[in-house]
């Protein structure tokens, strides 16, 4: 990646996304002195199996577990929009929303979440694919272009973002090696305490993955991308 590369936005669903999809090259952003910001598109209000728990205090606390991941991580400005979980749809309220925070931060390279349904069922959430679906648009044409969402100016001046990575599982145009900070993306996973019953199965399945999708390049531990360089 480019020295030019110093801001960086990552775009993702539900609180926890950033940090499966991309912790580790997250990680090493930071550790590249580089700026980090996340948006979580949704409250992750319905992300539980516990007949006990309400939506609203779902909310309360995957806002607060995000908060803590992102700290992890180095990651100290993260935004909520606040969208329903389970419900997000491509209306020109969100692609509004989504181009503001581009705007607002004004990132070199965006991160956002896959929006073509693939093998990874699990990573093919229907939000997920709508949000990265939506963060495309976003980031060609909509937060580009003066005349698209007026109501954002003059405070929100249009911004173009330099580069694109997409979560990709399936042939990726980069793979980001992460061995050096499995550990610090697996302990800001640990943050999202609701979302798991039995984390060190999940810490088994994510180093699972990660040495899959790192075996290719000799790598102990890897994230993959595809990358889109706007011209």
């Amino acid at each position: 990646m480019a020295d030019r590369i110093e801001r960086v936005l990552v775009v993702t669903a539900h609180p926890d996304d950033s940090e499966f999809g991309a912790g580790g090259t997250v990680a090493k952003f930071v550790r590249e002195g580089r700026e980090v910001a996340y948006c979580i598109v949704t409250n992750g209000n319905k992300g539980s199996s516990d007949r006990t728990m309400t939506p609203e205090r779902l909310a309360t606390i995957r806002t607060e577990e995000q908060r803590n991941a992102a700290r992890v991580l180095g990651v100290e400005r993260v935004s909520f929009l606040g969208y329903p979980d389970g419900e997000v749809e491509d209306t020109r309220e969100l692609r509004r929303d989504v181009s503001r925070e581009i705007r607002r931060f004004r990132p070199d390279l965006v991160v956002c979440q896959n929006p073509n349904r693939t093998y990874n069922l699990g990573a093919s959430h229907r939000d997920h694919r709508t949000v990265g679906g939506v963060v495309l648009d976003c980031v060609y044409p909509l937060a580009r272009d003066h005349l698209a969402f007026p109501e954002l100016m003059p405070e929100f001046e249009p911004h173009k973002v330099r580069e694109v990575y997409v979560m990709q599982w399936n042939e990726p145009h980069i793979v980001s090696d992460i061995s050096e900070v499995i550990d610090l993306k697996l302990k800001a996973l640990a943050c999202h305490a609701s979302q798991f019953k039995d984390f060190a199965a999940v810490e088994v399945r994510v180093r699972q993955r990660s040495k899959e999708l790192g075996a290719a390049r000799g790598y102990a531990y890897a994230e993959a991308f595809d990358r889109i360089v706007i011209q």
